[in-house]
């Protein structure tokens, strides 16, 4: 197979020139294209294409590609190449893009939530009270991930006041550089509109539990792909509803990751993400008088001087600061993970090599 303008039965999910260039060498080895669309423990749910041309879904063994490193572990969005005879996966194709988190902050492995994305969806409650440090964290992913951003204000319907309604989502805004920010109601279809004409390509649908995903993916879905109950009355929470990550199609094109909900979101080699979130802060800094300024107390700080001016809130050069420093120590946990690794490979290796040199000389006299 080779890149071509033709179309093909897997363009509305993803499919394009620059996959089919990728995939090319396996093509010619007889295997098939297909996309994950949900991932189960030794196995997926894969979409290809059959013989006959029609898009067919296929439970395909993931032995051939199994890691022990959660990162290169298949994951929803992914685009594999199928043996179609045996039903199993035997190349995972080279990722575009990934939104990744630290699996917790009391180890250094990373987990791959969402692959070859071009947007991610925030999905943000208005029915709780607005954590700015929470949005701007789930940025710092996003950003990190190679996706574009979108902030979605759910159950905007919940916020009466057209004024209040407006506060909100210039805060919002103010913390979101670079980034949409769609205030939507799927209850009433407020905003709906916007937000399916904004959807374009693969989009990952992100956010804690009870922010009322499962209810946007069927309004943007036009069926009842998701289960959709109500959050507790004792505290306003979810109840986890979304149990899988699932690709569906959408009907105006495209495709969108549904994903469980977070209850946290450690950041994992994100740095490049922290900048991209916090880009007031990043051009303010450049006009320190140190480059190497911390912005905590040095003189001629022009962070500080933004601070006590009004211009930047605290609020947000504090949490800038604490999403460096947890992105730091997650660096330093991978670090020496990996350092251990080499560690154990090297101590492996010598003790093999021993062996063959006992062997090579004989039982000794």
């Amino acid at each position: 197979m080779t890149a071509s303008t033709a179309s093909h039965p897997l363009d509305r999910y993803g499919w394009n020139d620059a996959w089919a260039t990728d995939f090319a060498p396996h093509g010619a080895g007889g295997l098939r294209p297909g996309r994950v669309v949900r991932v189960d423990r030794g196995s997926c749910e894969t979409v290809t294409a059959a013989a006959d041309g029609r898009v067919t879904t296929v439970r395909a063994g993931t032995g051939p590609v199994a890691s022990s490193d959660p990162l290169l572990t298949p994951c929803t969005g992914d685009w594999v190449a199928l043996d179609p005879d045996q039903e199993v996966v035997r190349v995972l194709l080279p990722r575009r893009t990934a939104f990744v988190r630290a699996v917790s902050s009391q180890r250094s492995d990373g987990q791959v939530l969402a692959a070859n994305i071009d947007q991610v969806l925030i999905a943000v409650s208005l029915a709780d009270e607005l954590d700015l440090g929470r949005v701007e964290r789930f940025l710092s992913l996003a950003w990190e991930s190679g996706g574009q951003p979108v902030v979605v204000l759910t159950k905007a319907d919940l916020v009466p006041d057209p004024v209040t309604l407006s506060h909100l989502v210039e805060d919002t805004e103010r913390v979101a550089p670079g980034a949409r920010v769609l205030p939507v109601s799927a209850a009433t279809g407020q905003g709906m509109d916007a937000l399916a004409a904004l959807v374009d390509g693969t989009a990952a649908l992100l956010g804690p539990s009870g922010a009322g995903k499962s209810t946007l993916v069927n309004a943007l879905t036009g069926a009842d792909a998701q289960r959709v109950v109500a959050t507790r009355d004792s505290d306003g929470k979810g109840r986890h509803t979304t149990t899988t990550r699932d690709l569906l199609p959408l009907p105006g094109g495209g495709v969108l990751i549904d994903t469980p909900g977070l209850r946290g979101v450690g950041l994992w080699e994100a740095d490049h993400g922290v900048a991209q979130a916090f880009t007031d802060v990043e051009s303010l800094a450049r006009d320190c008088r140190f480059p190497d300024c911390s912005h905590r107390s040095e003189p001629g700080c022009a962070v500080l001087a933004a601070v006590e001016e009004g211009e930047l809130p605290l609020r947000r050069l504090e949490n800038y600061h604490k999403l460096l420093r947890e992105n730091e120590r997650i660096a330093a946990r991978s670090d020496a993970r990996l350092n251990a690794e080499i560690l154990r490979s090297w101590k492996r290796k010598k003790a093999l090599g021993r062996h063959m040199m006992e062997r090579k000389r004989g039982p000794q006299q």
